[in-house]
């Protein structure tokens, strides 16, 4: 009898967590998210304390997936063309170390396929990516007003092209041909 989880999630830090949550949720496979606060100090960090930069917490997305309609390397390569893996601490006009980039990850058996993943994204550049690749140490909700900020707001601020979200609403696990 099989006994493997249904979903399993991943904690994906991609700049503004409102735009990069609204991507996730567009990916068939995608079962839920939350965006919060991954690997800072502190516990039950508010947004207002985050947006201090002091706190080391990133905006994070917890994406809770089906591994058999969204396969990790699958997520993780559309989490890819969602970033500019070069910025540190920014993606589009947001600045500070609350906007890096990272993958968080609870399983260590997930990370084989990580750095397979990142192998193949650090090899289009010359200079390093500034993608952290971490185990998760802690995550944190963020205040309600934030989950599913797009879909409750949507003209609220965004750093991604909407093209994108488009992109991921038709993207499939065999689909992505570079």
């Amino acid at each position: 009898m099989n006994h493997e989880p249904t979903t399993r999630d991943i904690y994906l830090a991609g700049g503004c967590f409102w735009g990069a949550e609204h991507f996730f949720k567009q990916i068939e496979g995608v079962v839920s998210t939350e965006v919060g606060f991954a690997n800072g100090q502190g516990e039950n960090p508010t947004y207002k304390e985050v947006y201090t930069d002091t706190t080391g917490f990133a905006e994070t997305v917890r994406v809770s997936y089906n591994p058999d309609v969204a396969p990790l390397e699958f997520l993780l390569e559309m989490y890819f063309r969602a970033i500019d893996p070069l910025s540190l601490n920014q993606q589009g006009p947001d600045r500070g170390t609350r906007y890096r980039t990272g993958i968080y990850y609870t399983d260590p058996a997930d990370l084989p396929i990580i750095n397979k993943v990142y192998a193949a994204q650090q090899a289009r550049y010359e200079q390093p990516l500034a993608v952290e690749k971490q185990p998760l140490v802690n995550f944190y909700a963020a205040e309600d007003y934030h989950q599913d900020y797009l879909d409750k707001n949507p003209q609220g601020y965004c750093h991604l092209p909407l093209a994108l979200f488009e992109f991921a609403r038709k993207a499939k696990k065999d689909s992505l041909a570079d």
